[in-house]
C-alpha cells in the first residue's frame, strides 16, 4: 500500500497563510481610511491573539476532521453543532459565489474581451465546478496549490504595499495622516466594515482538520499558527500602509480592490503588469477556495456522520474517502446563486454575496470561544499538549474580548442601523438572507430530532414486540 503524503512544518505554514491571508477583501478595509490602522492595531490585539491561542489548545487537544463542530458539540451538545457546522458551511458557498462573480472582470483585464451575460456566467460556472473537483482529491495531493497561493498571495501584498510607498514618495501623499485622522470615528459606515477585518483573521482552525495529512500535528499546528500569524498581521499592516499613503479612500472600489488598486497605482488599466497581477489574483482566488473548501468540507461531513448535518453531506468517495457530498453540495448552491445573481437588484454582486458569506461564517464563531472555557471545567483531563496559560481571569478575558468583537461586527453587518433608501437597500437583502438561512439551519435541527425520535419509538416498539412474541 502506497504511503500517504504528509505535510512538512513549512507546508502547514503556507496553508495557513493561504487559507487566513484574503487579498481580495483589501477594499472595503481600505475604505475604511486612516482609521484601519488603529483598528488592524487593535483587533490584531484583541482578536487575533486570543483566537489564535485558542484554536491552538483546541486544534492539539481534539485532534480530528470535525474541527469548530467537534469542539462546540463537545461542550454544549449537538443542538448547537448542528448550528454551528450548518453556519460554517453555508457560508462558503455563498463565498464561492462572490469570487465566482469577479472571474469574467479579471478574465477582461487579461484579455480585453468583454462578456455578455450568458458567457460571464458560463465563465463563473466553470470557476465554482473546478473548485469542487480538485476538492474532491486529498489536502496533501493539492499542498503544490495551497503553497504556490501562499506565496502568490504574499507577492501580490508585497507588490501593493511597496508600489504605494513608491507612489507617496514620488507623487505625495494621496491621504492626509495625522494623529486624529488614524483614530476611530465609531461613524456607521467605518464601523460595518470592522467586520471584514475580522473575516481576514480568521480561518486558523482550518489548519486542525489537515492534521491526519501531517507529520507531526501536535507540535506543527501551534507552530504554524504561530508563525503564520506573525506573517499574516505583517502583510496585511504592510499592503493596508501602502494602498492608505497612496490612493485617495473615495477611488477604492468594495467589488476588486486589489486590483483597482494596482490600476490606479500605475495609472494604467492594462499592459503586461497588469495583466500578471490579475493574472496571479486569479490563481489566489482558486487557492482560497480550495483550502477553505478542504477545511469545510471535512467538518461538514464530520456532523453529518454525528447526524447533525442532512445525509448527503456524509457521502465519501470510495476510492480516497473525501467528503464529495459536501463538496457537491457547494457547487450546487453556488450554481444556483451566480444563475440568479443577474436579476437581482443589487449591482455590487461581489459585496451583497460577500456581506451575507461574512454574517453566516461570523455567526458560527460565536459559541467557539465559551466553548474552550467550559471545556477547560468540564474536560480538565484530557491532555493539552499545547495550553494556555494563566489563571481564570485571564481566561475569561481570552474569551469575552473576540466573541464581543464578533458579536458587535455581526450587528453593524446584518443590521440597518440607517433607515434611508440607500441603506436599506445594501443591508435589507443581508438581513433577510442571514434570517433566511438561520431558520434552514433550525429546520434541519427540528426535522432531526424528530427523525431520531421516531427510530427511538420504533425500536422501543419492536423491542417490545420481540418481548411479547417470548412471551407468547
Amino acid at each position: 500500500m502506497e504511503q500517504k503524503k504528509k505535510f512538512s512544518l513549512m507546508s502547514a505554514i503556507l496553508s495557513v497563510i493561504c487559507v487566513v491571508f484574503v487579498a481580495e477583501a483589501a477594499a472595503p478595509v481600505a475604505a475604511i481610511g486612516n482609521s484601519q490602522f488603529f483598528w488592524w492595531i487593535f483587533l490584531l490585539v484583541a482578536f487575533l491573539l486570543p483566537y489564535g491561542l485558542i484554536s491552538s489548545e483546541l486544534g492539539t487537544t481534539y485532534i480530528g476532521d470535525g474541527g469548530i463542530y467537534d469542539w462546540v458539540t463537545k461542550a454544549f451538545g449537538h443542538r448547537w453543532g448542528s448550528r454551528v457546522s450548518w453556519y460554517y458551511w453555508i457560508n462558503f458557498p455563498l463565498w464561492l459565489a462572490s469570487l465566482a462573480v469577479m472571474c469574467p472582470e479579471l478574465l477582461t483585464t487579461m484579455t480585453g474581451i468583454e462578456f455578455p451575460v450568458i458567457p460571464s456566467i458560463i465563465i463563473q460556472l466553470v470557476f465554482i465546478w473546478l473548485v469542487v473537483w480538485i476538492s474532491f482529491y486529498p489536502v496533501s495531493d493539492s499542498v503544490w496549490i495551497l503553497n504556490g497561493a501562499a506565496v502568490i498571495k504574499m507577492i501580490l501584498a508585497v507588490l501593493i504595499g511597496g508600489l504605494g510607498l513608491y507612489v507617496a514618495f514620488t507623487r505625495g501623499m494621496a491621504n492626509e495622516f495625522t494623529v486624529k485622522s488614524m483614530l476611530p470615528s465609531f461613524d456607521l459606515n467605518s464601523l460595518s466594515f470592522i467586520s471584514v477585518i475580522i473575516f481576514n483573521l480568521l480561518g486558523f482552525e482550518v489548519i486542525c482538520t489537515f492534521a491526519d495529512d501531517m507529520e507531526n500535528p501536535k507540535k506543527q499546528i501551534p507552530q504554524a499558527i504561530v508563525a503564520a500569524g506573525i506573517v499574516i498581521a505583517a502583510i496585511y499592516i504592510f499592503s493596508a500602509f501602502g494602498i492608505g499613503v497612496a490612493i485617495p479612500t473615495d477611488q477604492i472600489s468594495t467589488g476588486s480592490g486589489m486590483m483597482d488598486s494596482f490600476k490606479l497605482l500605475t495609472g494604467s488599466t492594462g499592459g503586461w503588469f497588469i495583466i500578471l497581477m490579475a493574472f496571479f489574483f486569479l490563481l489566489t482566488l482558486f487557492g482560497n477556495m480550495i483550502s477553505w473548501s478542504l477545511g469545510v468540507n471535512n467538518t461538514a461531513c464530520y456532523a453529518a456522520e454525528n447526524g447533525d448535518m442532512p445525509k448527503f453531506f456524509a457521502k465519501r468517495s470510495q476510492k480516497n474517502e473525501m467528503p464529495i457530498g459536501a463538496a457537491l453540495m457547494n457547487g450546487i448552491v453556488a450554481t444556483v446563486v451566480v444563475v440568479i445573481a443577474p436579476i437581482l437588484p443589487n449591482q455590487d454582486l461581489f459585496w451583497a454575496f460577500f456581506s451575507l458569506n461574512l454574517v453566516m461564517f461570523l455567526l458560527s464563531y460565536v459559541p467557539v470561544f465559551p466553548a474552550f472555557y467550559k471545556l477547560r471545567k468540564i474536560d480538565p483531563d484530557t491532555p493539552r499538549p499545547f495550553k494556555v496559560g494563566g489563571g481564570d481571569g485571564m481566561l475569561k478575558l481570552l474569551v469575552i474580548a473576540p466573541m464581543l468583537m464578533i458579536i458587535i461586527s455581526l450587528v453593524f453587518t446584518a443590521i440597518p442601523l440607517q433607515f434611508d433608501a440607500a441603506t436599506l437597500a445594501e443591508q435589507l437583502p443581508i438581513t433577510i438572507g442571514a434570517i433566511i438561512f438561520i431558520l434552514f439551519g433550525e429546520a434541519i435541527i427540528v426535522f432531526k430530532k424528530i427523525t431520531k425520535e421516531g427510530a427511538d419509538n420504533n425500536g422501543e416498539e419492536n423491542r417490545s414486540d420481540n418481548t411479547e412474541t417470548r412471551r407468547v
